[in-house]
């Protein structure tokens, strides 16, 4: 399956599954869109099938760095990218969120070549690796979208509250529940970058795996001293074989000690040397990682805020409302306990209502008068029971 293909699109997509642009940054800062399927980009990462899973646009995957052998694959937001000691390809270059980050890069690129070329003094401070200066410019782009998504979203968190606990209204409260939504959202995609990079932090082995320059020049040394000793060992045996049989014995058993013990004191230094070179790298890396673990935890800390922000005001709009339903509660008994006093007061006019002669009812002075007396005594003995009820419940603190 060759690489690189003329660009069309819905024919590559007809013809071969898994086809898909890539946008490839080398070393040099130049860009080169290309068009290849998952076993191009297989053969030419060293990774495995399971490892370009991760970037499927289709399938869901959580934050996630990886350290391969020849490569670094990252997908963490909206940057989806394999890192190799050589080059960096991006799966979905053409997305208006990740052309900032394009230019960022390769402006990060230039800098990195003009710097290692101006480099004089090979003793001097050790500049970071390509690889690294690419991991870098991913994390800061994923950490400065969440914290920009983060900032934004406590901007119009605050005045919506705010307005919130003034005029309880549905148009708030739907604000708000929209707020909340977000906040919720943002927070776990946070926790996942947390989480990720903390993993690698607990781990030198993954972060060992990131130092993909320092790994191809290991692998370019020991193939060029392999080489060399091959030639020293078949030189040796061409001049003992011009010796007689015994000395021959002699030089090859004696030649043949000196070669393994040089050869096993150099594999030792070897491994010594780049066991602490490694070392040393990890710590670089270390500090490198944890800047943006640092700015993760404190997206966490500002969105932690705002929850408790949030949740506070979610209470006093309970305690708002709760108290609003006192009110109402306690408005009902007395309008409950008035009707109740007012019904002692009908019982009496249906009383009076009936067709029934009695003196009240004569059309005299003394009538008028009995008359007038019943309503008032009526009237305030309904209103002393009412004030009675209502002090009673005010002494069992039904009422305030």
């Amino acid at each position: 399956e060759p690489l690189l293909r003329p660009v069309s699109v819905g024919v590559l997509r007809k013809k071969a599954t898994g086809v898909r642009q890539w946008l490839v940054l080398d070393s040099e800062g130049n860009a080169e869109v290309v068009e290849a399927g998952k076993h191009a980009i297989m053969r030419r990462t060293g990774l495995p099938a399971r490892d370009l899973r991760i970037l499927d646009p289709l399938l869901s995957y959580p934050s996630t760095v990886l350290g391969r052998d020849h490569a670094i694959v990252i997908n963490m937001e909206h940057i989806k990218a394999i890192i190799t000691a050589e080059e960096v390809l991006l799966l979905n270059s053409r997305d208006p969120s990740v052309v900032p980050f394009v230019d960022e890069i390769q402006k990060r690129i230039l800098r990195h070549k003009q710097a290692v070329n101006s480099q004089e003094n090979p003793d001097g401070p050790r500049l970071l690796p390509f690889e690294f200066i690419a991991l870098e410019a991913c994390l800061e782009a994923a950490c400065g979208c969440l914290e920009t998504e983060a900032t934004t979203l406590e901007l119009e968190a605050h005045p919506a509250l705010d307005k919130l606990t003034s005029q309880i209204s549905t148009l708030n409260l739907e604000r708000v529940r929209q707020i909340k939504s977000r906040l919720v959202a943002i927070t776990g995609r946070v926790q996942k970058v947390r989480d990720e990079l903390e993993h690698l932090l607990d781990d030198d082995q993954d972060m060992a795996d990131m130092y993909l320059t320092d790994k191809l020049h290991e692998q370019h040394e020991n193939s060029s001293i392999t080489s060399s000793m091959n030639g020293e060992d078949d030189d040796m045996e061409d001049d003992a074989e011009t010796d007689d049989r015994h000395v021959k014995k002699y030089v090859e058993q004696t030649l043949g000690a000196s070669t393994a013990f040089s050869r096993g004191s150099h594999q030792t230094h070897m491994t010594l040397q780049s066991g602490i070179t490694k070392r040393l790298n990890v710590e670089e890396l270390e500090i490198l990682l944890e800047a943006y673990f640092v700015q993760a935890e404190g997206i966490l800390s500002k969105m932690s805020t705002l929850r408790e922000y949030v949740d506070d005001t979610e209470d006093y709009i309970n305690i708002m409302l709760d108290d609003k339903q006192n009110q109402l509660l306690q408005m009902g008994i007395t309008l409950t306990t008035a009707t109740l006093v007012i019904t002692v007061f009908i019982v009496v006019a249906g009383a009076m209502g009936m067709n029934i002669r009695i003196g009240l009812f004569n059309n005299t002075v003394d009538g008028n008068k009995n008359f007038i007396l019943t309503i008032v005594v009526c009237s305030a003995g309904c209103l002393v029971m009412f004030l009675m009820a209502i002090s009673w419940c005010k002494h069992k603190g039904l009422l305030e």
